[in-house]
């Protein structure tokens, strides 16, 4: 029989880190409250899988590269109508279109806090146990374009498949060039019915020819992007326009004082 000294020793041999700093804790709680030791072991696996799960929240967070501090929490909700609330809301809680690999487009002028809710929604989906990776699409495309010339494009594609969403930021700034826009395709063609897409964009569809320089692959990527899709189109006055009037009504304030 193991000598109870040996404890520590065994928990770290079985890799539980976080039983080994609890265990002279909860051992001294169960004997002051009496509890059995099924609740004693109980409440060290708690323990245990809490920590596992804040580390495995940490390393998913930090894989993402999502923009810091972007989280439905400091987004302004006002500046959307009560509709689009209740619907990102929903996006963000309920996991089932990840599931059903259904993607999230985002239309809307510069300023109107596309990006912010584009990792504010990825955020919420990490914290229910998803993969996701924020990329500018700039750099995607770049990073496509090197695999491709590499001769790797579907090494790198099928690497992307572990992240259960993507986001895609700032479409409409891809180069209308040949050479990017086919690799994106590529891509989108790729993740279709497969795994979710998160795409940001300042052009509505009617413009994307100034995205994709083929007319039929340009209708292509949108048939293949709306087929399982919700559409959110924000309006408004950019939120940058309306900090800085604010700024400059707080200065009028300030010398009437």
């Amino acid at each position: 029989m193991a000598d109870a000294a040996t404890l520590p020793m065994l928990l770290r041999q079985l890799r539980l880190p976080t039983m080994v700093a609890c265990c002279d804790e909860v051992i001294d709680r169960a004997t002051q409250h009496g509890w059995t030791l099924r609740q004693a072991l109980a409440t060290l696996c708690e323990y245990e899988l809490s920590e596992r799960e804040q580390r495995r929240l940490q390393r998913h967070l930090h894989e993402a590269r999502l923009p810091a501090g972007k989280t439905l929490a400091t987004f302004d909700m006002s500046t959307l109508d009560p509709s689009q609330r209740q619907r990102l809301n929903t996006l963000a809680s309920d996991r089932r279109w990840i599931d059903q690999a259904a993607n999230l487009l985002l239309f809307g002028a510069s300023g109107l806090g596309k990006s912010h809710i584009a990792a504010a929604v990825g955020h919420a989906l990490i914290e229910q146990g998803l993969r996701v990776r924020y990329y500018s699409a700039s750099s995607l495309v770049q990073e496509l374009q090197a695999a491709k010339q590499a001769l790797s494009l579907a090494d790198a594609l099928a690497k992307l498949d572990k992240y259960r969403l993507l986001v895609i930021d700032d479409i409409g700034y891809v180069q209308r060039t040949e050479a990017e826009t086919s690799v994106l395709f590529e891509l989108i063609a790729h993740r279709y019915e497969s795994g979710s897409l998160l795409i940001t964009s300042n052009h509505p569809f009617s413009a994307w020819d100034s995205i994709f320089p083929d007319n039929m692959m340009a209708v292509a990527a949108v048939d293949r992007l709306v087929h399982h899709a919700d559409i959110i189109e924000l309006t408004g006055e950019s939120y940058r326009k309306r900090a800085q009037a604010d700024r400059k009504k707080e200065r009028q304030k300030q010398k009437a004082a």
